[in-house]
């Protein structure tokens, strides 16, 4: 040890005095490193005596306020020496189209300057408008739900759409729980689909679908469907991807709700509401207005589907699309395009898929106030917005624009459209017009009954 300690200490200065080696062989000398541009700078002056001064720009660049891209300047160089010099004429149109190219520029940049403005400000006044809200919704609204729900103030400012911090227990409120169902009753169904979920893992799904009789099993199998189909729900949202805050939240959710009615069990879509319900409300809450929103006649029907239901609100809604919308109502005809092609999924996830989430939420909140008419109004309210669009389209492109609609939608234009349907049709509403196509489809039944014809 003493003997490497006094050898190292006698290589130190000779490896200092020669910095081009090392102990354990030659590295290129510190000297021929790259050098910083302003040390090769002062060298220069140090050994020249001179100071180093750029060359000035060109001298007809110096009164250019605004300089576009350089591409745009080229237009004002002087052509190579090989070339014919530009006449004078020339050289003043190309110094005449440099200046109009500089100020349309100039007006461009002003134009995008007073849009950025603009959206500010109506931003800032959106943020104020809803923070005034929020306190008429808190201090006098739900503390006077029941008294205050149905009258024309709150009727409007609910129009406007709701508080992001009060979405939530207004629409549970507005969804009401007619089912009584409490968390400590989807406390007992989460643990009973999490036993299912252990048994699917342990065994085979085949034993659950030996017998094709057993259709709560079938059902409940569908608890298997739950897990592919989570990854699709918002896919651009993480929190509900494998590994995010709230992607067991929701497997929890549909889960207990596929075992507490086994008779509809899960399906595609159902995920979407769930998504828009978690996102607002504790778990719990969140699992009883879902169970309580898809107990409504109109949800209920197109999640069990039930065929002669779907057929009557398709009728209903294409009465009102002819009372609205003539023109896109015969277009849609000609080429036998039906409300089933677009408006299944749309009123299978309440829109949460098919437009922005804040949006969706906005729609939410109404329908939450105007129960199922609403979803149908506001498919009318799409079609409206998009008339002109659609008159010029053919089948396939009408389906593949409904299916997928243009993601810069906005609220004031879409629900500016909504308003402007109206929801009457020869003086009748649309509870009226549904109950008499109910009614017809019955006496329809009597008519073609075996038992009247014998």
């Amino acid at each position: 040890r003493n003997f490497f300690t006094k050898r190292a200490k006698e290589l130190k200065p000779a490896l200092q005095s020669a910095p081009g080696w090392k102990l354990f062989g030659k590295v290129p000398p510190r000297e021929n490193l790259p050098k910083d541009s302003k040390i090769i700078q002062q060298e220069y002056e140090a050994r020249t005596g001179r100071m180093y001064k750029p060359p000035p720009p060109p001298g007809r660049r110096k009164n250019i306020e605004f300089e576009p891209l350089s591409t745009t300047a080229l237009i004002l160089e002087d052509r190579p020496a090989n070339l014919p010099a530009k006449s004078v004429e020339e050289a003043l149109r190309h110094r005449q189209e440099y200046d109009e190219m500089v100020a349309e520029a100039k007006k461009r940049e002003i134009k995008e300057a007073h849009k950025r403005k603009k959206i500010m400000r109506e931003r800032f006044k959106q943020e104020e408008n809803i923070a005034s809200a929020m306190v008429i919704w808190v201090n006098e609204i739900l503390p006077n739900w029941e008294g205050m729900r149905a009258t024309r103030r709150v009727r409007e400012l609910w129009w406007q759409g709701l508080p992001p911090s009060v979405r939530g227990k207004v629409w549970s409120l507005a969804v009401g729980n007619e089912l009584n169902i409490t968390p400590e009753l989807y406390e007992i169904f989460l643990s009973r689909a999490k036993e299912r979920w252990k048994s699917f893992s342990e065994t085979s799904c085949e034993n659950d679908t030996e017998d094709a009789g057993a259709s709560v099993a079938d059902r409940e199998a569908s608890l298997e469907l739950i897990k592919l189909d989570i990854s699709r729900t918002f896919p651009s949202l993480y929190i509900f991807q494998k590994g995010g805050p709230y992607h067991d939240l929701l497997h929890s959710v549909l889960g207990a709700y596929t075992c507490y009615r086994p008779d509809v069990g899960y399906v595609q879509g159902m995920s979407f509401i769930a998504a828009v319900l978690i996102l607002n409300l504790e778990e719990a809450d969140a699992f009883i207005a879902f169970a309580n929103l898809l107990n409504k006649p109109c949800q209920l029907a197109f999640f069990r589907v039930d065929h002669s239901m779907m057929l009557k609100y398709f009728a209903a809604f294409e009465v009102f699309f002819e009372e609205n919308l003539p023109k896109l109502f015969l277009h849609f005809k000609s080429y036998s395009l039906t409300p089933d092609i677009y408006l299944i999924d749309w009123i299978f996830t309440l829109y949460s898929k098919s437009l922005p989430l804040d949006l969706a939420c906005r729609v939410w909140d109404v329908f939450c106030r105007d129960g199922e008419e609403f979803l149908f109004r506001t498919g009318l309210g799409i079609l409206r917005l998009y008339e002109d669009i659609l008159l010029q389209m053919d089948f396939i492109h009408i389906a593949q624009f409904l299916t997928k609609l243009p993601e810069d939608i906005t609220s004031e234009k879409l629900f500016s459209c909504i308003a402007a349907i109206q929801m009457q049709n020869s003086n009748k509403k649309w509870t009226q017009v549904f109950a008499s196509l109910m009614k017809d489809n019955k006496e329809g039944d009597k008519n073609h009954s075996p038992a009247l014809k014998s």
